[in-house]
């Protein structure tokens, strides 16, 4: 076996990095190295899985978008008229235009992968149980905004989120001596729709670093076994 010994995943891949900290990479953290990119590919392609998809994300409370809090005003009101439902079709057409947008995210993930240098490498290994996600973060939450406001916008449109948006705001301002408000709304939906997806993102990083059962390639289940 590759890795032997009742010692901790991350821990024994740490050891094999310490082994070449001053020099070149050895045969041994080339394979650790590889086995780190190909859990961090399946663990994305099973984020992106978990959330572009029906219930994606209203089925999941854990990254369930809620109406905005500027919305809240006009959510009472809406309510109190009677009309909780337009309320109710609002917030699921938003998890809908999310859960449409999740899937422009593998690539980008993909990108970054093939990107980790050695030295990334290492800092992830040695880092916490979710290192690699809040590499992601720092390393393609831009790409990935701009990648998501264009899906956003037409998943907003096909969903009837915008027209609902419309019609609901419109309906509220039109109580006399309310406070007006406004919302990008496909703003908002960009940013919870990525919070989202990191959470679920982290969640697969840590099954992948201490489920033996989320280890499903030879290569995981060499590098990240006893």
């Amino acid at each position: 076996m590759f890795l032997l010994g009742p010692v901790p995943a991350c821990a024994q891949l740490e050891n094999l990095f310490k082994g070449s900290a001053l020099g070149q990479p050895t045969a041994s953290d080339a394979k650790a190295a590889s086995g780190l990119k190909e859990a961090l590919r399946i663990g994305t392609e099973n984020a992106v899985n978990l959330t572009g998809k029906t219930d994606g994300y209203f089925g999941n409370p854990a990254i369930k978008i809620p109406m905005p809090d500027k919305l809240r005003p006009v959510e009472r009101a809406m309510r109190g008229i009677g009309m909780g439902s337009r309320v109710d079709e609002f917030v699921l057409s938003l998890n809908r235009a999310a859960e449409r947008a999740a899937p422009a995210a593998k690539q980008i993930f993909w990108d970054a992968v093939t990107e980790i240098t050695f030295d990334d490498a290492r800092k992830i290994v040695a880092g916490s149980d979710t290192a690699a996600t809040e590499y992601f973060k720092a390393k393609t939450s831009d790409k990935l905004a701009a990648a998501f406001r264009p899906v956003v916008e037409t998943a907003m449109n096909e969903a009837g989120a915008t027209k609902k948006y419309k019609e609901m705001v419109g309906r509220y301002q039109s109580i006399p001596f309310v406070k007006h408000v406004t919302v990008d709304i496909d703003e908002y939906v960009v940013g919870k729709a990525l919070d989202g997806l990191f959470h679920v993102l982290g969640e697969e990083e840590k099954k992948i670093r201490t489920n033996p059962a989320a280890r499903v390639t030879d290569l995981l289940k060499e590098v990240f076994g006893k």
